[in-house]
């Protein structure tokens, strides 16, 4: 269980690429209330599919499609806020960072979450057991936590590198870029 959420919550992602880009513009701490509502968003998609979510979406298959286009959607709007960002540390938009509620709905828009939620509960709490779906979902919990943070961590840490408002541009281009990218992806994968 903790092996598949380690590697499922800390490779990269565009939640994770919008944690990095919090901790580049924000700083480590206020980029975790970003983290803490990625982790409570994902953990609560991942306690209602093992409570049987994932059924609602067998009897209606177009919410599927409903959840890729929303993910899509946000994915491109984040991407197109990175890149047109002033280049400005701590002075985009808000100066506390991105809302747990923006990590929250990352989650539920976000296909690898799904995919990691629906293997996850198959693999680990398969019979349904209650017992089962809350440890598995409290261990996420933690992991996820840390996994995220690690990432909003490295953007603080290239937040010293990364002084001039050019370079910080450049850096915004190619996260929204990557955002973009998992669009993209999304659409033709």
């Amino acid at each position: 269980m903790a092996a598949f959420a380690l590697a499922s919550s800390i490779t990269p992602g565009p939640v994770n690429i919008l944690v990095l880009s919090s901790g580049v513009h924000h700083g480590f701490r206020p980029s975790l209330r970003l983290v803490f509502g990625a982790t409570a968003g994902f953990c609560l998609l991942l306690l209602l599919i093992g409570l049987g979510l994932h059924q609602l979406l067998d009897v209606f298959p177009q919410l599927t499609t409903v959840i890729q286009w929303a993910g899509v959607a946000f994915l491109l709007f984040m991407a197109v806020k990175l890149a047109t960002a002033s280049g400005e540390l701590g002075k985009s938009e808000t100066h506390k960072g991105p809302s747990m509620i923006t990590g929250a709905v990352m989650q539920w828009v976000n296909p690898k979450a799904w995919l990691a939620s629906i293997a996850g509960m198959g693999a680990y709490a398969a019979n349904g057991a209650p017992i089962l779906i809350w440890e598995f979902t409290a261990l996420y919990f933690v992991i996820c936590f840390a996994s995220i943070a690690c990432w909003a961590y490295a953007g603080a840490f290239l937040r010293r590198f990364l002084h001039d408002t050019k370079r910080i541009q450049l850096f915004n281009r190619i996260m929204a870029g990557l955002l973009a990218a998992s669009a993209a992806y999304l659409i033709l994968g």
